[in-house]
């Protein structure tokens, strides 16, 4: 394994205690001589079952709750017939977890003591809870405008939370501002190279569930794309191997008040970002914006922009039915009425728990 620059190319070992390159570019982490095996009678339970394609050297530095192999069952929505991975049923209620379980134990392999994150939420709330299970102090910044019940979470696990009086880009920048004038290590699930080793086991589920077959179509949720990047890398692994043909086509999904990556690709003006509901994809400026690009394009998907009333009735329709989930799940439920989908096997991830939302689907949905 090796730390790869996505811009310049610059190769580092996977035993550095780095988090970018030198010339300030996001780092990808690389395999030589992949060996993909889905014999897993003995594994490990949940998504450590693929330990063999993570990057943890010993099972011992492994923080873990259990969590993964999220169940994969099938609904008709909008007069389509499509897979739910309910990811929500995580053990923070979201899937950052993925990314978290396999970043803290790197973190814990390393011997690092103290990390900072920053976030709208979710990832926040799951750094905390890992760094708290790894016994890593961890310094949380979130926007004010955050859902008051991920603050809660946050710091009932102990972490130190720190409120910026800002947008989510503010937070950011503040957040960077203290790793670089502190020295601590960032344990950010958009730089951090290890938190997509642990968003790729969302395609090896999908792949086993699926009984070793892929769906033509994933409809992903897009601020970060720490799903959309994990997710694509995971398929990309099976083809580089030989065990699937074909990568699915990838639709992302943003919000209409907060689209970059819409505006990116088809070449329009980039506004201010204004408050959405859906603030898990609410990301003025993506970190790894070329890197999404460049998979959209080449994977032949496209992005998807939901009105804020579409993504309320998306989730009343939700609930409804029983899915106790968050509105940035609710954006992509509400991308499918958008889509001309015909006799294609289509995978829909119900990404946060409404847990995390309480205020909003109150406010939005109930009243």
């Amino acid at each position: 394994m090796r730390l790869v620059c996505f811009d310049c190319g610059k190769s580092y070992s996977a035993d550095d205690a780095r988090w970018r390159c030198d010339c300030g570019g996001y780092l990808n982490l690389e395999y030589d001589n992949l060996n993909i095996d889905f014999d897993l009678k003995n594994s490990l339970p949940g998504l450590w079952r693929y330990k063999h394609l993570l990057p943890i050297k010993e099972e011992n530095d492994i923080v873990s709750f259990g969590e993964g192999f999220t169940p994969l069952i099938k609904e008709n929505i909008f007069g389509r017939n499509v897979y739910l991975k309910l990811e929500y049923l995580f053990p923070s209620g979201s899937y950052k977890d993925r990314g978290s379980t396999v970043l803290l134990s790197k973190v814990k392999e390393l011997g690092i003591g103290e990390i900072v994150e920053d976030s709208s939420g979710n990832a926040g709330s799951s750094i905390a809870m890992y760094a708290a299970k790894a016994k890593v102090k961890a310094n949380i910044y979130v926007p004010k405008d955050t859902s008051k019940s991920k603050f809660k979470q946050i710091t009932a696990f102990g972490a130190n939370l720190v409120v910026v009086d800002g947008n989510r880009n503010d937070t950011y920048l503040k957040a960077l501002e203290d790793v670089e004038e502190k020295g601590l290590y960032y344990a950010s699930h958009a730089w951090n190279p290890y938190f997509f080793e642990g968003t790729k086991t969302f395609s090896f589920e999908v792949f086993e569930q699926l009984e070793f077959a892929v769906p033509d179509v994933l409809i992903l949720p897009v601020g970060n794309g720490t799903l959309l990047i994990g997710a694509y890398n995971g398929f990309l692994q099976l083809k580089e191997v030989g065990a699937i043909k074909q990568i699915p086509k990838i639709i992302a999904v943003q919000a209409e008040g907060c689209s970059p990556v819409y505006s990116e690709i088809h070449g329009d003006k980039v506004e201010e970002c204004s408050e959405t509901i859906a603030e898990g994809i609410a990301i003025q400026k993506p970190v790894r914006m070329k890197q999404i690009v460049q998979i959209i394009n080449e994977n032949g998907g496209d992005v998807v922009v939901v009105k804020e009333k579409d993504i309320v009735e998306a989730l009343r329709l939700m609930l409804k039915r029983g899915f106790y989930i968050e509105p940035t799940s609710a954006a992509i439920v509400a991308a499918l009425g958008k889509l001309e989908l015909k006799n294609q096997t289509v995978i829909i991830p119900l990404t946060g728990s409404g847990l995390k939302t309480i205020e909003k689907i109150q406010n939005f949905v109930i009243n």
